[in-house]
């Protein structure tokens, strides 16, 4: 069975445009899991059917722990399922779900995969995405366009469409639930990755994504969770050197910025406080 996920925060529309594009001539057994992170959101639970089931989270979980609940109901229904991530700004490609699951019995040794994802314009958004620890350099990078091997090996592969291999996890994988929005898929592959699991990201099926449709109605909450998401990855995964030299140039601009953009200038400095204030609790 394949499981596809998405988190709904007032998105009932873009949600209803994701399973539209969903293949109605396939054979391949599918079920779509909501998780709805905006309760007074009534119109998602109009999307309801036999094959798309919604789940109400108690608030807004941020999108890893709203990921989770899907995550683990599904484990618990197929442990052996193959689980797609999939934004509810993003849809998904001709005939793509016919695609995954000859995909996975022809490399079954992958557990987590990236999928190429493409603008609207049909130029690439995402097509693998690498990490330097000894500078902190998070990159995105089209790893796909000049080869036709079937997949990349590369460090860590976008939330916006990832897939999960459950087969080759002994308990449920999951986010770390310190990660409110942003990074937590980086620190998602990178855990899994430090374990011995294989990420890969593919160019042979993949999505179309009306990028940050969602989060730029919200500028401002937008940079103070991916402010605070960036420094907690950089004390993870990177030296204090390089953590405190990243963090004074992120102040220093921040503080630019206040007087050019200031709901991004303001959204900085308070994702800063937001981190430390974290190390006291």
């Amino acid at each position: 069975m394949i499981y596809l996920l998405t988190v709904n925060y007032y998105s009932t529309n873009l949600i209803a445009k994701l399973l539209s594009s969903l293949s109605t001539s396939t054979n391949i057994k599918y079920k779509t899991v909501i998780i709805n992170n905006s309760l007074d959101d009534d119109s998602i639970c109009h999307l309801k059917s036999d094959s798309v089931l919604v789940f109400n989270a108690n608030e807004n979980l941020g999108f890893g722990s709203a990921c989770n609940l899907g995550l683990k109901f599904i484990f618990a229904q197929d442990p052996q399922a193959i689980v797609w991530l999939v934004n509810p700004d993003a849809y998904l490609l001709e005939n793509a779900l016919d695609k995954v699951h000859p995909f996975f019995e022809s490399h079954p040794e992958l557990s987590i995969l990236g999928t190429i994802i493409y603008t609207p314009a049909n130029k690439v958004w995402f097509a693998g995405g690498n990490f330097i620890s000894q500078t902190g350099t998070i990159l995105t990078q089209d790893l796909t366009t000049n080869t036709d091997a079937d997949y990349i090996i590369c460090d860590w592969v976008s939330g916006c469409s990832m897939i999960v291999n459950l087969q080759k996890f002994y308990e449920c994988p999951i986010f770390d639930h310190a990660y409110f929005l942003y990074y937590e898929d980086f620190d998602f592959c990178q855990r899994y990755a430090q374990q011995g699991h294989l990420i890969a990201v593919t160019k042979q099926f993949g999505v179309l994504h009306e990028s940050s449709s969602i989060t730029n109605r919200y500028v401002f909450r937008k940079i103070r969770h991916s402010t605070y998401s960036y420094l907690l990855t950089l004390e993870r995964y990177t030296n204090e050197l390089i953590f405190i030299f990243r963090l004074i140039r992120l102040i220093l601009y921040a503080f630019v910025l206040i007087f050019i953009k200031p709901q991004i200038g303001l959204g900085k400095i308070y994702g800063v406080l937001n981190y430390w204030q974290s190390k006291f609790e």
